[in-house]
């Protein structure tokens, strides 16, 4: 994403936003949290207070740049909304979060919503996992 990005978003091309959006396009783990990006930030030099950081991801989200999870960890994080959908899985003990697709089971949500009259609009799919033992 580039600043034409922020400008297409209705933002201002500010020092903040471009460094936030960088660290999230550049990021080894897609998800973050706010603290995560503050932290780095501090790392770099970078004198961007960690409000600042809140309120451009909290700007980034509304814009539709950036979505925002809430896994049972209790600690939002963010990753860059590139427009494809996909769904998660939470390791329950490392707090790793895995992206996957499947299209079956995409095609299943749709025939539960259809089976009831519905139609879906929009979901998030989460599994909590744990490593099979033995």
């Amino acid at each position: 994403m580039e600043s034409q990005d922020l400008r297409r978003a209705g933002l201002k091309v500010t020092h903040p936003r471009m460094r936030i959006l960088e660290l999230l396009e550049n990021a080894k783990s897609r998800h973050m949290t706010a603290e995560d990006i503050y932290r780095q930030l501090l790392e770099e030099g970078e004198e961007i207070g960690l409000a600042t950081v809140y309120r451009v991801l909290t700007q980034f989200e509304n814009a539709g740049l950036v979505l925002k999870h809430n896994f049972e960890s209790g600690q939002s994080v963010y990753e860059l909304d590139r427009g494809t959908h996909h769904d998660h899985m939470v390791d329950l003990e490392t707090g790793k979060i895995i992206e996957f697709e499947s299209p079956e089971i995409e095609e299943l949500q749709r025939q539960v919503a259809a089976k009831y009259g519905y139609e879906i609009e929009e979901h998030s799919l989460v599994l909590y996992v744990r490593r099979k033992r033995g």
